[in-house]
Formats: C-alpha cells, structure tokens, sequence
C-alpha cells in the first residue's frame, strides 16, 4: 500500500462528519518531507472552525494511520491570521 493509499484511508475514516457538514478534503500533494498537503473542499474551506478540525481532527487521524507523515497542512486555508478563527489552543 501506498503512503497516499494509506492517507487516503485515513481520510476515509473521518470523512462522514466531514460530508454530515457539506465539507470534504483531496490530498493535493505529499511533500519529500512527508508533509501532507490538502484542499478543504465545500464548507471546510470557508468554515471558521476549519483550523480546528485541520489540526484536531485530519491532521490527528492521518499522523495516528500514517506515523511517517510530519505534518499536514491545508493549501487553501487563508484565515490562519484570522483573529476570529477558532484554533484549538484558543478553546479555554
């Protein structure tokens, strides 16, 4: 099995709540470094909360299937800057 194969069961695992909210996620590339890079596709792209499940959630799911992966990021997440963006160390 692929080490896309094998993120993209992952994936596969979360994808319902993803899908239960309008959202989705592509695998747009894994990098040399192993550093996985998305596309949040539907709601999660413009979702406030999207950092959060990024990081909790995908990002949680993936690295726990796929230990090699270092990291994944989102390539159409732009309000990381947002002061009103829900990041998971902001939830106190």
């Amino acid at each position: 099995m692929t080490l896309l194969d094998q993120v993209e069961a992952a994936l596969n695992t979360i994808r319902p709540y993803l899908e239960t909210d309008g959202g989705n996620v592509s695998v747009d590339e894994i990098t040399p470094d192993k550093i996985v890079k998305l596309k949040l596709l539907g709601s999660c792209g413009s979702c406030p909360m999207s950092i959060m499940t990024l990081k909790a959630g995908i990002e949680e799911a993936i690295k726990k299937a796929v230990p090699e992966i270092t990291g994944v990021e989102a390539i159409n997440l732009t309000d990381i800057d947002d002061p009103n963006a829900v990041l998971p160390e902001n939830l106190r």
